[in-house]
């Protein structure tokens, strides 16, 4: 069979141009059309449209724009559409609500696969919405019976986990009905080694089952989440027939006829990094135009977060859409200043120099009568941080820019940020990403050229607060602090078994409890870009007002 594999960036909520999309799509087709178009899993609402489901009114679009593909498909008799959307069931019990694939050919809805498998970890939350389906189904069409799954459906697989979520293994049912090719419509979001992970996954659902399997991904950023697409099809074999690429929308006629080529890992180890980049760049892309800004601003602070921030700003959007500020204080060194002026010229972005000392000597005077006979502390260092942040938060409404936060995630992690200060803004970029990451992406991002200044990766990092202040004088040494907060956040691993890596238990017991009391400020933060296995954010739910010992 001839299967289009439409790779595209659906946007949440739009309906109507979700659906237009597909037209145009499908239309597009040159002699000798593609038997078949398949799309992402709810293409037509955007994944994840969370809570918009609740809302009879956006369930009406979505019918009404299933209708109208309906209707279009009159026009294309030769190609049959396979998307993802929600359906109303007449079930008398549970939400009454499907996630499904629907097939529609010549006019109708000819067959119709809702989702078995409804994921509710880390950022999945699909009960809360979906009833499962009450079966599965294979269904004939040009010659081939289908056997459709949809995204977690094909991830419950007993030869690929040690411990399995669920009885039901999909994909193994709809083969023992007679299956002759599989196809996977999916919403799968990209994190560190998941496009290895999926591509091992569903090559061994071909080889397992001697059967041709197609899998499409959703691409695009939505919200926090980021899809790398990265769509496949494999012979009976698990050889590959073909591969779309990473981070970008494609559409590829594929013959699942064809005899594939042994395929060699989808990424190398060398190339992760450069993964992390393009989700990042993506991820940015689509939050500023799908929100509709006229660009991004940045606090730039002569240090490693606010430089690559800036420069994967700039790959997201131009840099004639970037614009960055710069604040000195009192305690400002000449060679931040130099370093934020150096890396503005390197990447072509429009620098503003705003000195701050002006109104934090104000604030210091407002306060003194209340503060007098008390020692300056951590007071006076946050009380800078909140001036920039008003100052950034005046041009983000004043020009209508995007004011990015600069925060990584082991700042985040221990509460070393400053509520309405440096937190400040409406996407924080590099969230997800650990400070050891950060330094790895800088020095990829110069892989080909001085983009971010040497002076910047190689000097101690500082949030330059108070005199000659060094971030490992309130914190463990990063590498340290990442490797703890890996175990513990991403690996689930306990303070015992953390402490027995060999970390002192000191230094454990710190990380563990500033972890703790640091939940307040993220929950308060800007949504941040997922990269990570699990991120902080709605894939990560802690109490606050809580006390428990680890």
């Amino acid at each position: 069979m001839r299967i289009a594999l439409c790779q595209l960036n659906s946007i949440m909520g739009d309906t109507a141009g979700n659906a237009d999309v597909v037209k145009k799509t499908v239309s597009s087709f040159s002699d000798p059309k593609p038997e078949l178009a398949v799309f992402p899993e709810l293409f037509l609402e955007g994944y994840p449209p969370r809570d918009l489901l609740e809302h009879e009114w956006f369930i009406a679009q979505s019918a009404q724009a299933v209708d109208e593909l309906c209707a279009f498909s009159k026009n294309v008799p030769e190609t049959g559409i396979l998307i993802g959307a929600a359906r109303k069931s007449d079930a008398s019990v549970g939400k009454g609500l499907t996630n499904s694939a629907i097939l529609i050919h010549n006019g109708s809805v000819v067959f119709q696969q809702d989702k078995c498998l409804l994921p509710t970890y880390d950022v999945f939350d699909e009960s809360r919405y979906f009833d499962p389906a009450e079966s599965t189904d294979v269904f004939e069409f040009k010659g081939e019976t289908l056997g459709i799954t949809i995204c977690e459906d094909a991830w419950n697989s007993g030869k690929m986990w040690a411990r399995r979520y669920y009885d039901l293994d999909p994909v193994e049912d709809l083969v023992s009905k007679g299956a002759t090719l599989l196809i996977n419509v999916s919403g799968s979001p990209f994190h560190m080694g998941k496009q290895q992970i999926r591509f091992n996954l569903m090559q061994s659902h071909a080889k397992r089952h001697n059967r041709r399997f197609v899998f499409v991904n959703q691409v695009g950023g939505n919200d926090e989440l980021v899809f790398d697409g990265t769509s496949l099809v494999f012979d009976s074999s698990g050889n590959l027939i073909a591969s779309l690429p990473a981070f970008e929308e494609s559409v590829v006629i594929a013959d699942t006829n064809s005899v594939g080529e042994p395929p060699n890992e989808i990424l190398s180890e060398s190339d992760s990094i450069e993964s992390i980049r393009g989700a990042l760049v993506l991820g940015l892309y689509d939050y500023v135009s799908k929100c509709g800004f006229k660009g991004v601003l940045i606090g730039l602070s002569g240090g490693i977060d606010s430089a690559v921030t800036c420069a994967l700003a700039c790959d997201a959007l131009g840099a004639e859409n970037v614009l960055g500020i710069t604040m000195p204080s009192r305690y400002s060194s000449e060679g931040s200043i130099s370093d934020s002026e150096k890396l503005a010229r390197n990447l072509g972005v429009k620098i503003i120099t705003i000195p701050i000392e002006s109104p934090f000597s104000s604030f210091l005077e407002v306060l003194r009568p209340s503060f007098s006979h008390l020692e300056e502390d951590v007071t006076e260092e946050n009380l800078q941080a909140r001036v920039r942040g008003n100052i950034l938060m005046a041009f983000s409404n004043k020009f209508g820019y995007l004011l990015l936060s600069t925060g990584n995630k082991s700042e985040m992690a221990v509460g070393y940020c400053t509520l309405y200060g440096d937190m400040n803004g409406g996407l924080s970029v590099i969230s997800d990403l650990p400070k050891t990451r950060v330094y790895e992406l800088a020095r990829h991002m110069n892989a080909e050229g001085e983009r971010i200044p040497t002076a910047i990766i190689e000097k101690p990092p500082s949030a330059e607060l108070r005199p000659d202040q060094k971030d490992q004088d309130s914190l463990p040494p990063y590498e340290t602090l990442d490797t703890i907060l890996q175990l513990f956040i991403e690996e689930l691993r306990s303070r015992d078994e953390i402490i027995e890596q060999g970390i002192p238990a000191s230094t454990v017991d710190w990380v563990l409890t500033a972890l703790t009391r640091s939940e307040y400020k993220r929950r308060q933060s800007a949504p941040g870009l997922k990269v990570t296995p699990k991120a902080f954010g709605s894939g990560r739910r802690f109490p606050i007002a809580a006390r428990y010992r680890f």
